[in-house]
């Protein structure tokens, strides 16, 4: 691959990336930048080799530096985290407890989180932020999940969705333990 056709790569990659997770929009970013959404369209899409004055007021909209929007050796961005890495966030004596799997600041924090709990136990959450969005698909046992005061009952195998910005409970009526993943996406502060 040619050195040019390269660095248009890695720019289309990076500013989209950096866009992304700055959480702007094409138009966004064309009014930070002072470069048409036509042209942002363009780069993002490795179809032409803008300026390098063009490259800088991006850079500069988006708060990087031109070496990071034209870095080629870096690829899409992975984390792994090793299971002995995960932070368990709470635990009881019998048992329960919850660990953050992973997470991302996305377009908003995105958590992983992978939850037991054991027969008779239950962890409450305040409402959290408007627009946040709690994601749960139970692998075994059956989840008493309690959203505002109403009770709903998610058997393993069987996923749930519900905008948390109300007061719920996570609890295990049953008599084996409740294991669950649960997803929580919070919008971007304004």
């Amino acid at each position: 691959m040619a050195d040019l056709d390269l660095l248009t790569r890695s720019l289309a990659r990076n500013v989209k990336r950096w866009r992304t997770e700055r959480g702007f929009t094409l138009d966004m970013l064309a009014a930070r930048a002072g470069v048409s959404r036509g042209m942002l369209i363009q780069i993002e899409q490795a179809r032409t080799n803008p300026s390098i004055g063009t490259i800088v007021k991006i850079g500069d909209a988006l708060g990087v530096s031109v070496p990071t929007l034209l870095d080629y050796e870096r690829g899409p961005n992975v984390r792994i985290v090793p299971a002995d890495r995960t932070v368990r966030l709470w635990q009881t004596e019998r048992g329960s407890y919850s660990r953050l799997l992973t997470g991302t600041e996305a377009l908003g924090p995105l958590e992983m989180w992978e939850w037991r709990l054991m027969p008779g136990e239950s962890s409450d959450s305040d409402p959290h932020p408007e627009g946040t969005v709690e994601l749960v698909h139970v692998t075994a046992g059956e989840l008493s999940l309690t959203v505002d005061g109403e009770e709903h009952r998610v058997p393993a195998g069987a996923s749930a969705s519900f905008e948390a910005n109300a007061p719920h409970v996570y609890g295990n009526a049953g008599d084996e333990p409740v294991e669950m993943i649960m997803t929580v996406s919070v919008p971007p502060a304004q």
